[in-house]
């Protein structure tokens, strides 16, 4: 690593500790769907795949690194308690997990958080306390309760069982398929492109890892490309990858082994979503259509690759669906 990256004072990640997840969550989350969509392949002229963490029972590939955690959770951790902040994905899965491993969770959400994603939170069993204009926000106002209420905080970027957790994704798509070339994350805080490096680049190097990002919430794009953590706008409606400020241990791991970082406008965002829901039949949200809206803006360069798109999400509010389908040409 180079840079602030060198620096990081979290322990390394291997694919041990990916392996050792997917033998501590199998019991609990069946292997998703990886798929090769006729659709999507002839629009961009090389084979395409699908990995369909938007079947998880949350909605959203989180809930892989949440009940990593939750297994591991001390005695005392789990008398505490868990809060988390959130909008929405994340929060799902460590309210999903806490009510796995038997404790309580409490989750922090900006004040205009996707409600659907806010009403499955609840649904789970966790408390919800919204808070602040957007994620960073209410991030901040969970840390300051966890010192005071002296939960166990879990960051949504920060936490090395969290990021081994949702790296079992990549490893169910490299054991069905283990000739991929490309990989292509949506990267909001980055556990899942750092999960995905992870794996790619133990059993095979030379698959290239590439990261998306929406250029209107560009702070992890630009903390990778600077090798700092930098602070940003967030203007992007795309929930899953609006994030102000770089994350330093998923950086740390995508400074040393993402290929390429990608940005794409929400314009783009919004026709990936339609073309996914009609190529693969179901509900795919604004960052898990960003994939692919990477890829259609890299089209040549995929030329002869099989490609991997992840889907990270599916939790769509109605009236996101509504404000989409009004888009279209009557």
């Amino acid at each position: 690593m180079t840079g602030a990256f060198a620096s990081t004072s979290f322990p390394l990640i291997g694919i041990t500790d990916v392996t050792d997840a997917a033998h501590r969550i199998a019991p609990h989350l069946p292997a998703t769907p990886f798929r090769r969509y006729a659709q999507l392949s002839d629009l961009l002229g090389t084979d395409v795949f699908v990995k369909h963490e938007n079947h998880q029972p949350t909605g959203a590939f989180k809930v892989r690194g949440g009940i990593n955690l939750a297994l591991q959770l001390s005695d005392d951790e789990r008398q505490r308690g868990l809060i988390s902040a959130s909008t929405g994905n994340h929060g799902q899965s460590i309210a999903y997990a806490a009510r796995l491993a038997g404790t309580n969770a409490v989750i922090c959400v900006p004040e205009n958080a996707n409600p659907l994603k806010v009403a499955a939170i609840r649904a789970f069993g966790a408390e919800v306390i919204p808070y602040g204009r957007d994620f960073d926000e209410a991030r901040e106002h969970c840390d300051e309760l966890s010192r005071e209420r002296g939960y166990r905080y879990v960051h949504s970027g920060n936490e090395p069982h969290l990021i081994a957790g949702v790296a079992t994704a990549t490893l169910e798509m490299l054991t069905v398929e283990p000739d991929i070339d490309v990989v292509i994350v949506p990267i909001g805080g980055g556990s899942g492109a750092a999960g995905a490096c992870i794996v790619a680049k133990a059993l095979r190097p030379a698959i290239q890892v590439i990261g998306v990002q929406s250029e209107a919430a560009p702070a992890a794009y630009r903390s990778w490309r600077d090798g700092q953590i930098v602070e940003d706008r967030m203007g992007t409606f795309a929930e899953g990858l609006a994030t102000r400020v770089g994350f330093e241990l998923p950086q740390a791991i995508l400074r040393e082994h993402l290929d390429d970082f990608v940005l794409v406008d929400d314009d783009e965002i919004r026709d990936a979503m339609l073309q996914m829901v009609t190529a693969t039949s179901s509900l795919v949200e604004s960052a898990g259509a960003a994939p692919l809206a990477a890829a259609v803006r890299m089209r040549e360069r995929l030329q002869g690759k099989k490609v991997a798109l992840v889907a990270s999400g599916g939790n769509v509010h109605v009236r996101q669906l509504k404000e989409l389908l009004d888009t279209l040409p009557l």
